[in-house]
C-alpha cells in the first residue's frame, strides 16, 4: 500500500506530496511567534474575567462561593471563560484529529457518526479531570498548585505548571510529528485513540493551571472535604474548557451537513496537514510559553517581552 502523501509518478490524480520539514518549521514557528506576541492580562482579565462576570452577573474572582450548587455553576463558567488563556488554548489542537477520526464515516454514516470524536475527546478529558478532582480534595495543601511557597522568587505553584505544560506540550509536539510520519504513530489506522489522548491531555491542563478562577474554585473544593464534589467540580471545568472547541467542531459537521468532513476524507492530505499543523504548533507554543518566557519573567534566562505585556 502507497503512502496516500506521496506523489506517484504518471498518476496526475495522486496528491501533491506533503514537505513535511516545511510543515514543521511553520507550524513551529507560528507557535513561537504565538508565544511571543499572546497577553496573558488580556486574556485571563479582559476576556476570562468580563465573560464570567456577565455570566454569573457578579465579580466572579472576588466574590465567596456561596454553597454547592453555586461552586458547580463556577465551575463550568470558569472553564467557559478560561477558553483562551495560555493554560487551556492548546485545545484547539483537538480540531485537527477530531476532524480526522470522523472523515473516517462518510455521510452515509449519517452525522451522529460524525460527532463520535467529540464524544470520546470529552470521554478522554472527564477520566482525567474526574480523577484530579477526587484526588485533589484529599490532598489538598499538599499539593504544589495551593501553595504560596516559592523556589527563590518563582511561586511553586508556577514550577508545577512549567512542568505540567512542559510535559502537554512535547506530547503534542510527538502527536502532530507522528502525524506528518516523522516519529512512529503508535495509534496507526486508529484515529480515535489520537482523540481520546488529546482528550486525556486536556484534562491533564488542570493539573498544572495557575489560572486565578481555576485556584478559586480548587480552594474552594478542598474546603468542602468533598472529594465527590471535587471531581464532579473539575469535570465541569474541563467541559466549559472545551464547549467553544467541541462547539465548532459540531457546527462544521452539521452546518454542512458532513460535507466538511467529507471534503478532508476526499484528501488525506488535507486532514494530515491540519492535524499535524496544529498539534505543532500548539505543542510548540505550550512548552515555549510555559518553560521558556515563565521562567524569564523571574530573571531565569530571557524572552522578548512586547510593550503592552507588563
Amino acid at each position: 500500500m502507497s503512502d496516500p502523501l506521496t506523489l506517484v509518478p504518471g498518476n496526475p490524480a495522486a496528491p501533491r506530496p506533503l514537505h513535511r520539514g516545511r510543515v514543521v518549521a511553520w507550524s513551529a514557528a507560528a507557535g513561537i511567534l504565538l508565544a511571543v506576541l499572546w497577553s496573558f492580562e488580556f486574556v485571563d482579565s479582559v476576556i476570562g474575567d468580563n465573560v464570567a462576570n456577565a455570566v454569573l452577573q457578579r465579580d466572579a474572582r472576588n466574590t465567596a462561593i456561596a454553597g454547592t450548587t453555586a461552586g458547580l455553576i463556577f465551575a463550568f463558567v470558569s472553564g467557559l471563560a478560561g477558553t483562551f488563556t495560555a493554560c487551556n488554548i492548546a485545545m484547539a489542537a483537538a480540531v485537527g484529529p477530531m476532524s480526522q477520526a470522523g472523515a473516517g464515516n462518510s455521510r452515509r454514516d449519517g452525522i451522529v457518526m460524525m460527532l463520535r470524536p467529540a464524544a470520546w475527546l470529552t470521554a478522554g478529558m472527564v477520566v482525567v479531570s474526574s480523577i484530579y478532582g477526587f484526588v485533589g480534595v484529599l490532598l489538598g495543601p499538599h499539593l504544589p498548585q495551593l501553595s504560596t511557597d516559592t523556589v527563590g522568587d518563582v511561586p511553586v505553584r508556577l514550577v508545577q505548571s512549567a512542568v505540567v505544560f512542559g510535559i502537554i506540550g512535547l506530547a503534542l509536539i510527538y502527536l502532530g510529528l507522528a502525524a506528518l510520519g516523522v516519529l512512529p504513530d503508535v495509534f496507526g489506522d486508529h484515529p480515535i485513540g489520537r482523540v481520546v489522548t488529546l482528550g486525556a491531555l486536556i484534562g491533564g491542563f488542570l493539573i498544572g493551571r495557575p489560572y486565578p478562577m481555576f485556584n478559586k474554585l480548587f480552594h474552594w473544593a478542598v474546603d468542602t472535604h468533598n472529594p465527590v464534589y471535587g471531581a464532579a467540580a473539575f469535570v465541569l471545568q474541563s467541559l466549559g474548557n472545551i464547549t467553544l472547541v467541541t462547539g465548532l467542531f459540531v457546527l462544521l459537521v452539521i452546518g454542512t451537513r458532513g460535507r466538511f468532513v467529507s471534503w478532508l476524507a476526499d484528501n488525506p492530505r488535507r486532514t494530515t496537514l491540519l492535524t499535524a499543523a496544529l498539534l505543532i504548533g500548539l505543542g510548540v507554543f505550550t512548552v515555549v510559553y510555559w518553560d521558556i518566557r515563565l521562567p524569564a519573567r523571574f530573571g531565569i534566562g530571557w524572552f522578548p517581552t512586547m510593550p503592552y505585556n507588563h
